[in-house]
């Protein structure tokens, strides 16, 4: 069995790509480390557990004895007869009683492993999805996987409340009954409940395997359905564009009736199984009576020994009736477990290497990073209005300071895909402090960049190096923390204005957060809503605009204050008056911070350092604005185009 903390075994894969099914007990062996955390918990609910099931054998025991006392005779008074069942009833009450605390003590001690285990394993579900690359998530259903994970988490419980609650009980149960028939009365008794145990658990078995495939298939559609449905709402604007509500809930009603057949199989079989146990069942409870009722005619039994009987296989039968019903729910929560063991072990594209160490930016030490820009109407940031922007601690990707934060592509190569090459033998170098800007078409790789730059993806061929250091040699979390962005698309969450632009430095108070506002040119408009700072921006920030959904990211990203920026098309939703305003203050806050832009209109890169024009992942010119328009090739031909329409 692997041990709490060792790697967990690679999944293993079809030839179609696909993961293998894991079996049962390889589920239940990941399982156990997660709940072995609680292992004196677990001993002493075992303990409890136990003693609940030995406290209900005794019941039919000492009812046996209560109806052989209450049976007169000869030479036993009155006195006798009324004190002794008196101390029987008693004694039967506490056994009564006995079974319920023990029951009670198991669940409380082991509900503290159960919920443990079960968030250990949700956080770790959470942790590995967001480790995972940018591919996936780009690949991904959302709706599926969210239920995926949520029956996955759901299945913890179950699987646990299910054996232990009622399968090792009844075991143990079993055992005890047979034991006291075999030893009291004759191997019949025992033989009878044997074959009838052995029918019954060999048709629960075989019959729930074969309706494990529809419950499977309603899961898929179940699945399939929710994805269908969140996908829908989540582009809710485009449904409506078009005017096909119609057309989505056609959409979603075939899903809907494919799983209503899955169900309407799936309940017609439930009732053959539970149609078969019952009849099982009721045919060896006969048999047990029949042997009873002659044993006592034949005088080998007593009156109390035939109610013991019964009372034993009331009580036996009783939790073996819903066994199918445990054995299909406990089959159905390892298959939710194991495909969300699955989702855990779905391997990482992009990985630290062993014993990968934090990149080191080297360089004089800036105890005040480089203050917000100021502007017309803006509060400057000074000790006195806003407390200082602390710097990462040394190791955490900042160091020391911002003066070695350089950043070159050396020779890269890369393809989303092997058959479509993106970049070919891309070169380029962006100082420490200076701002390379990237132009070209749609399409030409420009964005791709920067996914490389955060290690969405690794490069095929060459080095992508900051300050010196190839970034697949240290970790992704120090990358990224010198790395702030304002992306082209802005996502949102749905949250509070404060809790997006804070996001950019969790912990930030309100006022560097309204600092970071007022840079952004955002802060008016944040003021004159009736929440301020407190208003909810909707699903993916849905109720801003554009526009203003764009500034919001360009204040979380002066909040975060990284020594390397990326502006990704930053103020293409923006009208021109607000572009101008804001591409002042990006280029003040660009000041002696490593600034990679990637633009289309060429007007807002013409003071860059450098400036590539790319096209077909190829840089066919490089060099400042002046220098490309001297010399009258493609950027030239862009800006007299630009220059034509504006």
């Amino acid at each position: 069995m692997r041990r709490s903390g060792e790697p967990t075994p690679p999944p293993v894969l079809l030839p179609n790509g696909q993961v293998a099914p894991r079996s049962d007990w390889a589920t239940l062996q990941r399982l156990f480390p997660y709940l072995w955390q609680y292992k004196w918990r677990v001993m002493l609910a075992l303990a409890f557990m136990v003693g609940a099931k030995l406290a209900n054998v005794g019941v039919p025991l000492l009812l046996k004895q209560l109806v052989d006392t209450m049976n007169p005779k000869a030479g036993v008074g009155m006195p006798a007869l009324l004190v002794v069942p008196l101390g029987l009833l008693l004694a039967y009450g506490l056994l009564r009683l006995s079974t319920t605390l023990f029951a009670e003590l198991r669940e409380l001690i082991f509900a503290k492993a159960t919920e443990g285990a079960s968030r250990a394993i949700s956080l770790q579900v959470f942790r590995h999805l967001h480790a995972l690359s940018l591919r996936f998530h780009l690949e991904r259903q959302t709706g599926g996987m969210t239920r995926d994970i949520e029956r996955g988490t759901r299945a913890v419980h179950s699987l646990i409340s299910y054996s232990l609650y009622s399968i090792f009980p009844t075991l143990i149960e079993v055992a005890l009954v047979l034991s006291i028939l075999a030893v009291k009365f004759d191997m019949w008794f025992a033989w009878i409940t044997i074959i009838a145990l052995v029918l019954y658990i060999t048709f629960t078995i075989v019959v729930t395997e074969w309706r494990t495939q529809f419950r499977k298939q309603m899961n898929e559609l179940d699945s399939t359905a929710h994805s269908r449905a969140i996908d829908s709402l989540l582009n809710y604007e485009t449904v409506k564009y078009f005017n096909n509500e119609d057309f989505e809930a056609k959409r979603y009603d075939d899903n809907l009736e494919r799983y209503r057949k899955a169900a309407l199989k799936s309940q017609s079989t439930l009732s053959m199984l539970n149609t078969g146990q019952q009849l099982i069942i009721a045919a060896g409870l006969v048999a047990m009576l029949w042997r009873a009722t002659q044993g006592v005619v034949d005088g080998r039994m007593t009156l109390g020994d035939l109610v013991m009987v019964n009372a034993f296989m009331i009580q036996l039968y009783i939790p073996l009736g819903f066994l199918g019903v445990l054995y299909r729910e406990i089959k159905q929560g390892l298959t939710d477990l194991e495909k969300m063991f699955t989702l855990m072990e779905r391997e990482r594209e992009i990985a630290d290497v062993p014993g990968a160490l934090a990149l080191k930016l080297n360089g004089a030490a800036s105890p005040h990073p480089n203050p917000l820009p100021q502007g017309e109407g803006i509060t400057p940031l000074t000790p006195a209005t806003v407390p200082d922007l602390p710097p990462l601690p040394e190791g955490e990707g900042r160091g020391e300071g911002h003066t070695n934060a350089s950043v070159s592509f050396q020779h890269v190569h890369f393809a989303y895909d092997p058959a479509r090459p993106i970049l070919h033998d891309i070169s380029f170098e962006i100082p420490a402090g200076k701002t390379v800007a990237v132009v070209g078409p749609s399409g030409s790789g420009k964005s791709t960049l920067a996914r490389l730059l955060f290690r969405f993806y690794d490069v095929q061929q060459g080095q992508i190096q900051i300050a010196g250091q190839d970034i697949k040699q240290v970790t992704q979390a120090s990358v990224r923390a010198v790395i702030g962005i304002v992306p082209q698309d802005t996502v949102l969450f749905n949250d509070t204005v404060e809790y997006n632009i804070a996001y950019g430095r969790p912990g930030a108070s309100r006022a560097e957060v309204e600092a970071a506002a007022k840079a952004a040119h955002i802060h008016n408009f944040i003021a004159a809503t009736p929440k301020g700072y407190d208003t909810m921006v909707g699903e993916r920030g849905l109720k801003l605009s554009g526009g203003e959904k764009q500034r919001v990211a360009i204040a979380r990203t002066l909040l975060k204050n990284p020594p390397i920026l990326i502006f990704d098309e930053a103020t293409s939703a923006l009208d021109s008056a607000n572009e101008r305003a804001i591409q002042a203050e990006l280029q003040s806050v660009a000041q002696n911070k490593t600034t990679l832009v990637i633009a289309h209109r060429l007007s807002t890169v013409v003071d860059a350092h450098e400036i590539l024009v790319m096209e077909a992942g190829t840089i066919l010119e490089r060099g400042t604005h002046a220098a490309l328009l001297a010399a009258n090739g493609r950027y030239a031909q862009m800006w007299a185009l630009q220059q034509s329409v504006e």
